[in-house]
């Protein structure tokens, strides 16, 4: 080869070089993760231990959607009494909360940092579960019962306001406190009468018990409360919005997976977590699943600002709250998908 040729050669390949680092970095731009760059890394505390409702969160880390969206997420256990100071520890940057028990918290000034981000379920959950043949049948028939209830849950504190509409004395109920793995335990071992409880647990009680139940749904007097949703803080949305965008649509995308595929999604969190009922999780989604979305086809993750203000007032009338929360001191509207 000539000299001139060497270096037309040189010359040519310097160019494509150029061109492909060129590509490359406006490629990395537009997916974080994949131009060098180290990944963001943030903790996320499930709801309530090992729930099938807490499936999108491993789902999204092991399909990848988290590494996608640019994030290294270390997904760990959590529960309703511990989750807020998590994150206002910055121990946690992201966790599952009732947004209902949110609302309460932030209306009586207990919390006022908490921001959620997306909707995971749009209406409360919370049921009672009586065993067939108890005699509870309709919930007058609750009076003087004892009340398994998991510790911090928000359970506890609707029945009061479930009672006074539902037409029966609450000052007569009797509440016992666990953590939520040990929760259908105590029916079974015949130390509650009733439990309050998320409504798609149903299949896990019944496995557990080896009884059919009888399902009082909180929403039949307490209408239009919402559920449960993902939550950061305000300080870290402020901070950190890029980080909040993100990790909300990955989750997101692992909800929808979750709801599209339960019995994968079971396994993904029985690999995870050796002690999760496989058969149950996958109930428990399956169960979930119209809740995920206000009407079908609707936007899965979307919170509705006049809907929220109504949950409010909902609180308000039953004494739960005084006046002057907004929606925007619970949820985050700027980030929050729109319905």
């Amino acid at each position: 080869m000539t000299r001139r040729k060497r270096v037309l050669a040189a010359a040519a390949l310097a160019t494509s070089l150029m061109i492909s680092a060129g590509c490359s970095g406006s490629d990395g731009d537009s997916d974080p993760g994949k131009n060098g760059k180290a990944p963001d890394k943030v903790t996320y505390l499930t709801g309530f231990g090992t729930g099938g409702h807490d499936a999108f969160a491993w789902v999204a880390k092991e399909k990848g959607f988290f590494t996608e969206s640019g994030l290294d997420v270390d997904v760990q256990l959590g529960a309703p009494a511990t989750n807020n100071q998590g994150l206002l520890s910055g121990k946690a940057q992201f966790t599952y909360s009732d947004v209902t028990q949110l609302m309460i918290q932030t209306g009586t000034n207990q919390v006022t940092e908490m921001r959620v981000i997306a909707a995971v379920h749009q209406s409360t959950l919370v049921a009672i579960f009586a065993p067939e043949g108890s005699g509870i049948t309709r919930p007058k028939d609750l009076e003087g019962k004892r009340v398994g209830v998991a510790a911090g849950s928000i359970t506890k504190t609707l029945l009061p306001a479930y009672g006074k509409l539902a037409g029966f004395n609450d000052q007569t109920l009797k509440f016992v406190e666990s953590p939520p793995q040990g929760l259908v335990g105590l029916l079974k071992s015949k130390k509650v009468d009733v439990l309050s409880t998320f409504v798609i647990t149903r299949n896990t009680a019944e496995t557990v018990t080896g009884k059919k139940m009888t399902v009082l749904p909180l929403t039949d007097y307490l209408r239009d409360l919402l559920g449960t949703g993902i939550t950061t803080t305000a300080g870290y949305a402020k901070d950190n919005p890029d980080i909040v965008k993100r990790f909300r649509d990955a989750s997101l995308k692992g909800l929808q997976y979750t709801i599209e595929h339960p019995e994968e999604a079971a396994k993904i969190m029985k690999a995870n977590n050796p002690a999760v009922n496989e058969l149950g999780a996958a109930a428990e989604i399956k169960l979930m699943t119209p809740y995920v979305t206000s009407a079908p086809g609707g936007v899965v993750g979307a919170l509705d600002e006049q809907r929220a203000a109504r949950a409010i007032a909902i609180l308000q009338g039953a004494g739960l709250i005084p006046g002057g929360l907004t929606p925007d001191k619970v949820i985050d509207f700027t980030v929050a998908p729109k319905a």
